[in-house]
């Protein structure tokens, strides 16, 4: 029983600490009539940073990978972008509708309302924009930082699908995500002529086991190039592992790893920031492209709502044969490397604050190294 409280609690400060999630459990509660539950969650956050080196803040305040201009040092920025409000509704005949936004847009969008969830749930089917079925949080470390750490579990993304889910086991049809094609002669060198041909099919379980938390999945897609006259497809798949595992009643360790082959879109943070190319053009062939990552971290309960968490993760693509092809040079980003420890204190249930340093390093494939160092204050209040 003890294991079952710790697994659940560990799983818990996770969800809340990793993905800024207010709980449906502390929403307001609708009245919208006797056939229909509804509640209103969400919350409000502040994100502050500073950049000690070149300035990596993107929206969020989180840190990017792609290199700034170094000489010039000393970034403060704060912003308000992550808070958060959604709605979810459940009807008595076991039919359920969740929709959230937040204020995470880019560029002109910047502060703009975005939609992170909306879908409808009945019976184990699930339909409509969630969280890919091609991901985990079970293995993630707790961090500030809305990007997170490179290579853990999957995508890290939402996305449009149709998913059934029964017992552990979980399958969705998806719109693809990041499916780029190495192409000089195309836009910013990605191909103009790629096209979506297929959904991708994911299969994933996910279950625990006393203080074990631990998650599997491999997803199958396909990706095209096709400018009119010529066409050609690559096969792509991926696998990824995750686990968490509670040490004693204060101490976690957790941590994933992931592999791609034509699928760097699920592959988080590779490429310059997100996620890389997924292949590369040569002649009027596709060819898939490698990658691989993984990222460990280790949680500390301090009691008293308070905790310290570290973590570090990394991802790395083969774009060797896009170089000779071609199609890449040697000053593309190929390895993704991030540190990142905080503090972070919940003085009550629906308050967090923390603190956290991050150590951001990018190597091309010459080898050239940048690295960047952050600092990053949050405050968050539930509701």
């Amino acid at each position: 029983m003890q294991s079952n409280k710790l697994r659940m609690a560990i799983r818990s400060t996770a969800a809340v600490a990793i993905l800024g999630v207010a709980g449906h459990a502390h929403a307001l509660t609708l009245d919208v009539g006797d056939d229909v539950e509804a509640s209103l969650y969400g919350f409000a956050r502040l994100n502050m940073s500073y950049d000690f080196d070149g300035d990596r803040a993107v929206s969020t305040r989180a840190g990017s990978f792609t290199p700034a201009d170094e000489d010039v040092t000393g970034h403060f920025g704060a912003d308000a972008q992550q808070s958060r409000i959604g709605v979810k509704t459940t009807h008595s005949s076991g039919a359920s509708i969740t929709v959230e936004g937040d204020f995470r847009g880019t560029g002109n969008a910047a502060g703009s309302l975005r939609i992170r969830h909306a879908y409808g749930e009945y019976k184990g089917l699930m339909a409509g924009r969630n969280w890919s079925n091609y991901n985990s949080f079970v293995g993630n470390t707790a961090v500030l930082d809305f990007d997170g750490l490179a290579g853990t579990a999957g995508a890290q993304d939402r996305t449009e699908q149709v998913r059934y889910t029964t017992g552990a086991m979980s399958f969705s049809l998806e719109d693809p995500l990041s499916q780029s094609i190495l192409d000089t002669a195309g836009t910013d060198g990605v191909s103009d002529d790629s096209r979506t041909s297929m959904p991708v099919f994911t299969a994933r379980i996910e279950d625990s086991a006393d203080g074990l938390s631990y998650s599997a999945a491999a997803l199958v897609g396909q990706v095209t190039a096709d400018n009119g006259d010529d066409d050609d497809s690559v096969i792509s798949y991926g696998v990824f592992g995750a686990a968490k595992f509670a040490l004693t009643d204060m101490i976690s360790v957790q941590g994933a790893l992931n592999y791609s082959d034509g699928a760097t879109g699920y592959l988080w943070r590779s490429g310059s920031n997100y996620t890389g190319a997924s292949a590369y053009l040569d002649g009027d062939s596709v060819e898939s492209i490698e990658g691989y990552g993984g990222s460990v971290g280790m949680g500390f309960d301090m009691g008293g709502g308070r905790s310290v968490n570290v973590g570090y993760g990394m991802t790395k693509l083969d774009l060797d044969d896009a170089v000779d092809a071609g199609q890449t040079t040697t000053a593309a980003a190929e390895m993704n490397q991030n540190v990142m420890v905080n503090y972070m204190w919940t003085p009550v249930q629906n308050v967090m604050m923390g603190v956290e340093y991050a150590y951001l390093d990018q190597e091309t494939i010459a080898g050239d190294s940048t690295d960047a160092n952050r600092v990053m204050f949050a405050a968050q209040y539930n509701f």
